[in-house]
């Protein structure tokens, strides 16, 4: 077994960090795109790092390097730093070594993808056969996504800026063991796929009227899908499809008796070109955003809409509004895409019932485009790609910040903090609403000079719930659509601590401190005053007083969620030493992880 030397912590402690520097005292940010094998490796070890080495004390950083090892598999791995990190999201750099007697020797992506697999093997007693595989295929998808032509002239218009952040994530989350796995032939997806820059137009069928379920808060939305393509016959409704997603049902038995018998009539594909968005079964022509379902499974699952997800986007839609309005008067600078319709087709099963597969593999589910919410003269940006760890598109921060010096950085990050942090706070304290603003599901508006004026939250599948703020409401709905748009407080606010500090903040004020080293505690010190700000106007409750005291702060556990093959509500947390605890901010620790 190879040997490692780590500091001593006692159990519980918080594990010692080294002072955040670029190791060559020279700035830390990339300039080119790194190979697909370094970052498949580097995503692995980030993985390992969080969830199964660093928690067991099994890492250490000396020389510029980390080392870490994965203790039932006896294996010890080297990999080079470009900087450290007070949470311990370090940025690699190069290949990844392992010891082999007195010497390293490199190990590539696959290998390292076999250390891990035997390492979870040996340390649950399960095996899943799918894990190499869909580590494979992410790989597989980012060399397609790097292989294809990419736009490198700055965009000339605000909607072509937010489609180009929208499909610049060419590598994904840098914490997801399989961050652009997805199911199926390359060849075949990649006419869909936003990393290579995907618009196309929709597949229409012409649905007799007695076939169509659809739900809504506002008529107006479902009159969205009725103008996308002329000539629907009478007595027929039109249901834009994925096209992806009806070469997959096209051969469904009760779809091609419904085409033969003509109430369900394929119009083939038409209307404006729709635009693939980063989370790619979600498309945008510059005025409404369609959701579509996708039998895909892209990262952890089939991307297909539930029919407890379609109504439940309808019932949120409704019922947050009283919510949604304060939040918009209180905090003018944000504002939440709601998402008041779905549609899909209803074709009788054996049992008489609407079959399920087309239901949920049809539905689509409206979403508000940017000109309902977004402020006048405002440049929409992805917050994914503004804080991506490599400057793949034009609305990464480097190109945002242009070579601001420290202190404008500085100035940059809070006045966004002050816009992020309070509106979610406020959601959940005020109105045990758990919003998910993690790096994809968040837009950052910002004004002609770069600075960030407005941010949009999307997505309310993954919004929840607190029960004991809305007891009423949830009792008049379904169970079936009630029971998924809830969490209990303590898991609510796990998951708002971890989707807005260790997602999003941690990963965007990474982004800053690779162009401004040693700045990072200086940065975590704004994050610390916008909440204690907060906390000053607002109260501050016991979660919130935790918070600022420096508690650990959750993240969401990827790595063991996909191979123990769980839906990510089940997700479970590990704990990181929190950056906003005081010693550590000072620089008063230093040693490991």
């Amino acid at each position: 077994m190879p040997s490692l030397t780590l500091p001593h912590t006692s159990p519980g402690s918080t594990p010692r960090l080294p002072a955040p520097a670029a190791q060559d005292g020279t700035a830390s940010a990339p300039t080119g795109r790194p190979a697909v094998d370094d970052v498949v490796a580097h995503t692995l070890l980030n993985c390992l790092l969080r969830e199964v080495s660093g928690p067991e004390h099994q890492s250490v950083v000396a020389d510029g390097r980390l080392l870490l090892r994965l203790p039932r598999r006896g294996v010890l791995l080297r990999v080079a730093l470009r900087r450290t990190s007070l949470l311990g999201a370090h940025r690699f750099t190069g290949p990844v070594s392992e010891q082999r007697d007195d010497d390293w020797a490199p190990v590539d992506w696959r290998r390292l993808a076999e250390y891990t697999h035997d390492e979870l093997s040996l340390r649950t007693g399960v095996r899943n056969e799918e894990f190499l595989e869909q580590i494979a295929s992410s790989h597989t998808a980012i060399a397609t996504a790097l292989a294809a032509p990419h736009e490198h002239r700055a965009p000339d218009d605000r909607l072509s800026a937010y489609l180009a952040s929208e499909q610049s994530l060419l590598f994904g989350h840098r914490f997801h063991p399989t961050p652009k796995a997805r199911t199926g032939d390359p060849q075949a997806w990649s006419a869909y796929a936003p990393e290579v820059g995907a618009a196309f137009p929709l597949r229409h069928l012409a649905v007799r009227a007695d076939l169509i379920a659809e739900e809504y808060a506002d008529v107006s939305a479902v009159t969205v899908l009725d103008r996308q393509r002329a000539g629907v016959p009478d007595g027929y409704r039109l249901l834009p499809a994925h096209p992806w997603q009806y070469e997959t049902l096209q051969d469904h038995p009760a779809l091609r008796a419904a085409l033969a018998s003509g109430d369900v009539v394929d119009l083939g594909p038409g209307g404006q070109p729709f635009s693939a968005t980063a989370s790619v079964r979600t498309l945008y022509d510059g005025e409404t955003f369609l959701k579509f379902s996708l039998n895909v499974r892209i990262t952890n699952c089939l991307r297909k809409n539930s029919s407890y997800e379609l109504s439940g986007a309808v019932a949120l839609t409704r019922v947050l509004a009283p919510a949604l309005a304060d939040l918009a008067e209180r905090f003018p600078g944000s504002a939440v895409l709601r998402e008041p319709a779905y549609r899909t087709l209803a074709l009788p099963g054996p049992d008489g019932t609407p079959d399920q597969d087309l239901f949920e593999g049809f539905g689509v589910i409206v979403r508000e485009g940017l000109p309902a919410r977004l402020a006048p003269g405002t440049t929409p940006l992805l917050a994914a790609a503004v804080a991506d760890e490599y400057p793949t598109g034009p609305a990464h921060i480097s190109r945002l910040l242009d070579g601001a010096d420290e202190r404008r950085a500085l100035d940059w990050w809070s006045a966004y903090l002050d816009l992020l942090l309070p509106p979610v706070l406020a959601a959940y304290f005020d109105h045990g609403l758990v919003l998910e603003p993690h790096l994809q599901n968040v837009l950052i508006g910002v004004d002609g000079d770069g600075l960030p004026v407005q941010v949009l939250f999307r997505d309310l599948e993954g919004t929840k719930l607190v029960p004991e703020h809305h007891t009423e409401t949830l009792a008049a709905l379904p169970p079936e659509v009630a029971d998924p748009m809830t969490y209990d407080a303590q898991r609510g606010w796990d998951r708002v601590v971890y989707c807005l500090l260790v997602n999003h903040v941690a990963e965007l004020l990474a982004a800053i401190a690779d162009l401004h080293p040693g700045a990072e505690a200086a940065l975590w010190g704004r994050v610390r005053d916008t909440l204690r700000a907060y906390a000053e106007r607002c109260g501050c409750p016991p979660r919130l007083a935790a918070l600022l005291a420096g508690v650990p702060l959750p993240a969401k556990a990827n790595l063991l969620t996909r191979w123990e093959r769980k839906p990510d509500r089940e997700a479970g947390y590990v704990r990181l030493p929190s950056p906003l605890n005081v010693d550590i901010q000072r620089g008063t620790t230093g040693g490991a992880r």
